[in-house]
């Protein structure tokens, strides 16, 4: 990394900042200072659930990055600056002691390795880790995957299956984050990041203490809860198949290990195994909490120790069940694979972390890390070739990637509209979606990228999971998704019997929230009912706030009014990250609107 110059004693202050406030993966939206008009920033992140670089504010990203020039040109010993992040840390009470330390130690090797092989000066780094609004990021970007010279056939628009027309029915898991150190009965409210854990102590009268089942805090759940999930979706079933996308792990992110993080993996896996059974299969992709540190995602040319074999291996170990061996060679190569599910339907399975600003290892090279988006452009051009429809899953959705990913998604997409015919993601925690339209007008709709809620209660939200009705498996099946349900554990009633406040169930069932045609009065999910949807939803607020309610898995109280709904509208309608920094500035917020959607991140 190139060398600039400012005062070492600032600079291991804002180090400390870098590493600790707030935690990377601790779900803790960054204080923002009260401007006019941005009255939608407190609404908009107040059930944030993560950490990214753009938490920090441009003087002190590049401080520290400046000091990290300075440290490593004049082999500052390693654990010497770790101490006195540390300590600093602990100074400014940026978190409590333990968590500083640990933070510190933890990021310590990984990051600065990163920041070793780097070549961008501190307002490139920053302008990739923070945003444009920080600099000018061009060291890499703008880049472009290459698309074949076969033409685009033409675009037909979908319509319905002809009534009795079989269905595929696919149930959907995302955000597990199981916490093995959650207690019933901890306290619910704590000074850590995370709480109802075993180091959380026991609630005062004015606290809120851990229910069995979960708790509408900032904890994660036991696992009893996701075996429960697991025994009721095997009673709700048969499912033709299962996407997964990730976040295995709880949010204590400062105190991790690579063989805990694996003894999760493997456990999640064999439960997921062992409940629904050697006839379904599931379908995996990677989360950005597998790794350790949390969002740490070497690209393959990162060998020996660092590299992520160490987690991919153990995937392909625990994942080799459900998928070939063709799709394990490439999951251990870079965390991502394809494979038929039925014929003439085929899931590709990206590893989104290659996409996400908060994987600093993309600071070495951020261009198509990998070599993924050229690998799915040649898996969908055989796709075509061969008639086949293409279901996409991944856990970051593409409109919270970084700008040169994302339009390059964004783009292939475009190409292979009447391919690709289903987009599933996870990692906000919430219900929601993002749209994509043709790229010559920005108004024809073409594409879904459908966000399904969060099983873990993180943070205050009520577990849950989704289901997708697909066009099922016959000859010119459209494979697009028809309708979705939504179902939850309601912990107001599962902590609770009835009769017997003080004792929980011993068996709650998870409940039908809604379904969405029914919901919003809809004949199908095509992209076409999405596109309606949002324009009904500037017309009758009565619809928006419907939709504001089942976002947060029916646990919300405070309605999302005027910039609240202007923000939302633009996260929706962008499946493109530059889309949402035009939807912003059209918007009169100034660059605040898509640092306050990154913020959602987990």
């Amino acid at each position: 990394m190139k060398l600039s110059t400012l005062l070492p004693s600032f600079g291991l202050l804002a180090c400390s900042l870098v590493l600790t406030w707030p935690l990377p993966g601790s779900c803790h939206p960054a204080p923002t200072p009260q401007q006019p008009g941005l009255v939608f920033l407190e609404r908009f992140t107040r059930h944030s659930v993560g950490f990214n670089w753009g938490n920090l504010t441009c003087p002190l990203c590049k401080a520290a990055f400046t000091i990290l020039d300075v440290a490593l040109l004049t082999n500052m010993n390693e654990e010497r600056v770790a101490r006195a992040v540390g300590e600093a840390c602990i100074r400014l009470h940026l978190a409590d002691e333990q968590v500083c330390r640990q933070i510190t130690e933890l990021f310590r090797d990984d990051f600065i390795r990163a920041v070793e092989e780097s070549v961008l000066w501190p307002t490139e780094a920053c302008a990739l880790l923070v945003g444009p609004s920080c600099g000018k990021f061009d060291i890499y970007a703008p880049w472009n995957v290459t698309l074949p010279k076969v033409p685009k056939p033409p675009v037909t628009a979908p319509v319905l299956p002809k009534p009795g027309s079989p269905q595929s029915r696919v149930l959907f898991l995302t955000d597990i984050h199981w916490d093995q150190a959650y207690v019933a009965g901890s306290a619910g409210d704590c000074k850590h990041p995370l709480c109802c854990r075993s180091d959380s102590g026991s609630p005062s009268w004015r606290q809120r203490e851990a229910g069995f089942w979960g708790t509408y805090s900032k904890c994660d759940l036991p696992l009893r809860t996701v075996e429960n999930l697991l025994e009721n979706a095997v009673r709700d079933g048969p499912w033709d198949w299962v996407y997964w996308t990730g976040d295995i792990p709880a949010h204590n992110v400062w105190s991790q290990t690579r063989k805990q993080q694996l003894s999760e993996l493997t456990v999640i896996s064999r439960l997921i195994h062992k409940h629904l059974g050697p006839n379904v299969t599931v379908y995996p992709a990677i989360g950005n909490h597998e790794s350790t540190p949390v969002n740490s995602f070497p690209p393959p040319f990162v060998h020996g120790n660092r590299s992520c074999s160490w987690l991919y291996d153990t995937m392909a170990e625990e994942w080799a069940p459900w998928l070939p061996k063709q799709a394990l060679k490439t999951l251990r190569y870079g965390g991502f694979y394809t494979m038929e599910v039925q014929p003439g339907l085929r899931v590709v399975s990206l590893n989104m972390n290659f996409c996400a600003r908060e994987n600093f290892w993309l600071m070495v090279n951020s261009t198509d890390p990998a070599n993924q988006l050229q690998w799915l452009v040649h898996i969908l051009q055989a796709s075509e070739d061969k008639g086949e429809k293409v279901h996409i899953i991944g856990h970051i959705p593409p409109g919270l990637c970084l700008g040169s990913w994302s339009w390059n998604y964004y783009h292939i997409v475009n190409r292979y509209e009447s391919t690709v015919t289903g987009q599933f993601f996870g990692h906000t925690h919430l219900d929601e979606f993002q749209m994509f339209y043709d790229e010559e007008t920005m108004t024809r709709p073409l594409g879904v990228a459908f966000i399904a809620p969060s099983v873990t209660t993180y943070i205050n939200l009520n577990p849950g999971f989704r289901v997708y009705y697909v066009d099922g498996n016959y000859q010119g099946s459209s494979r697009l998704v028809l309708d979705h349900e939504t179902y939850i554990l309601n912990l107001t009633e599962a902590n609770h019997s009835p009769g017997a406040p003080s004792i929980p169930e011993q068996n709650p069932k998870w409940t039908l929230l809604y379904r969405a045609t029914e919901a919003y009065g809809l004949t199908s999910l095509f992209p076409s009912d999405y596109d309606g949807m949002l324009r009904t939803f500037i017309k009758d607020d009565r619809v928006f706030q419907k939709f504001w309610y089942l976002r947060f898995k029916g646990h919300m109280s405070a309605p999302c009014q005027e910039m609240c709904k202007t923000t939302l509208l633009c996260f929706l309608r962008s499946g493109r990250y530059d889309e949402l920094e035009q939807c912003d500035f059209i918007n009169g917020f100034g660059g605040n609107l898509a640092r306050a959607a990154r913020k959602t991140l987990c």
